[in-house]
Formats: structure tokens, C-alpha cells, sequence
């Protein structure tokens, strides 16, 4: 069972993200972090930001059999923490259970040279045996660049998790430092994944795109990126064929 970028906080609180930029929790968690039951990993994308880990995600730590991040935050965090860069690997296997090969995946988390600013950011992908359509891949938050690209020509993507939203921020103006469906669309036809899930798009006062407006970018997608998508509700238990 993983877990990716637990935030449990109720809503109302303002969280900083650093140089003059901040943003507002709008809504709560669907599930309790007592619901969700053992976890054997977390997947997360970046510590920093407290819309990827706030303070009761943060206590879910210690908890989880493993941690997988970025190097510099697996410093921050230290604990069970395993940080990875892009392109490296891990392995998750327990008796009994399939193995799962980890990949860390490059994020670029705002425009070029934003890295210093923005701190580091990674995506996963997971491969395990008996997989149908190609390895699962949780993008993180990242702009459309040539390492999402790099994706497209490494791996097989059966269902992509896309983190969209279309971040921005009043201090940095038309500064985007997520992806909106346009992204998303152009990153799906290179992609071709089986199963597209877009994530990171609500609930947060930063998060510039809704559904609405990803919906509209998808609807002028090729007919096969259309009937990939797959909008989940909150609090639902959904199966996906990977």
C-alpha cells in the first residue's frame, strides 16, 4: 500500500512557500490518516511545499515502512527517509507481494533557471510483473519541459498521474509552476499512456486551472487521449487495469 504526498491539515490554514509566495487550504481531506491503514511507502514528490506534505502528513512519516524522495529532502527529513535523483532506482518487495521497481523521474518545478528558488522535485515511476499497459508514473509537480519529455522516451507509461493545476502565484505574475491541461494534452501525445489521472488541480487557492478548464483542453485532444481520462472523486475507492 503507498502513499503519495500526504497533506491531512484541515482547510483555512495559509502556508508559506518561500520567497514571498504562499496559498490557502481550501478543503479537507476525504479519508483520515487512521482510514487509510498500513502504509508500506510513501512516495513523495517534495517536502517543502506544504501542499505535498503538511504538518499531519508529516507525522505519517515515521510510520511508513519507507520513505522515497528527493536527495535533498530525504537530508531535511532524515529518519526512514531514501532520497533518489532522477533516473535512479529502488525496489520495494515483501514476501509474498510482487516487487515493485521504483524510478525517480525529473521535475522541473517552474520556468528554467527557477530551481534555486523552487527547491528540487521528483516524479515516480512504479514497474512491477503482470502489468498490462506499462508502469505506473506519478509526474509530481513540474512544468512541461524536456525532462517530462525524457519520459515519453525511457519508459512505458501505462497510467499517468498528471499533477496539473497551472500554479501561480500574484508576486511572480504569468509564472506557471504546474502544468494545465494544454500541458498535459501535449505531454499525452508523447506519452500515449493507457489510463491519464489528473491530480493536484483542487483545493488549494494557488491551483489556477480547474477541472473545468482541463476538461475544455482535453476535449480538443485525439479521440484515444479523451478516453483516457479518468477524473477520480475524492474519498472513492477506483480500480485501475495497469
Amino acid at each position: 500500500r503507498l502513499l503519495t504526498d500526504p497533506t491531512f491539515d484541515p482547510p483555512g490554514r495559509r502556508y508559506n512557500f518561500g520567497w514571498g509566495t504562499s496559498s490557502t487550504k481550501l478543503t479537507g481531506p476525504a479519508v483520515t490518516p487512521q482510514e487509510l491503514g498500513r502504509i508500506d511507502a510513501i512516495l513523495l514528490t517534495h517536502d517543502h511545499h506544504g501542499d505535498n506534505l503538511d504538518d499531519r502528513g508529516r507525522e505519517l512519516l515515521p510510520a511508513a515502512g519507507t520513505v522515497f524522495t528527493t536527495e535533498a529532502g530525504a537530508e531535511r527529513l532524515g529518519g526512514n527517509a531514501t532520497g533518489l535523483a532522477p533516473w535512479t532506482t529502488a525496489t520495494l518487495s515483501a514476501e509474498g507481494r510482487p516487487t515493485i521497481v521504483i524510478t525517480a523521474t525529473p521535475c522541473r518545478h517552474g520556468p528554467p533557471l527557477s530551481g534555486p528558488i523552487v527547491g528540487d522535485v521528483i516524479g515516480f515511476a512504479l514497474r512491477w510483473d503482470g502489468q498490462q499497459h506499462g508502469q505506473l508514473w506519478i509526474s509530481g509537480d513540474t512544468v512541461l519541459y524536456q525532462g517530462t519529455r525524457d519520459v515519453a522516451e525511457r519508459l512505458r507509461i501505462g497510467t499517468a498521474l498528471l499533477h496539473l493545476g497551472g500554479v501561480q502565484f500574484p508576486v511572480t505574475g504569468p509564472i506557471r509552476y504546474s502544468m494545465t491541461g494544454r500541458d498535459a494534452v501535449q505531454l499525452c501525445q508523447a506519452i500515449r499512456p493507457h489510463t491519464v489521472i489528473p491530480v493536484h488541480y483542487e483545493g488549494w487557492r494557488h491551483f489556477r486551472q480547474p477541472r473545468a478548464a482541463a476538461e475544455h483542453a482535453f476535449a480538443t485532444a485525439a479521440d484515444d487521449i479523451q478516453r483516457s481520462i479518468r477524473w477520480l472523486d475524492a474519498g472513492v475507492t477506483t480500480d485501475i487495469p495497469c
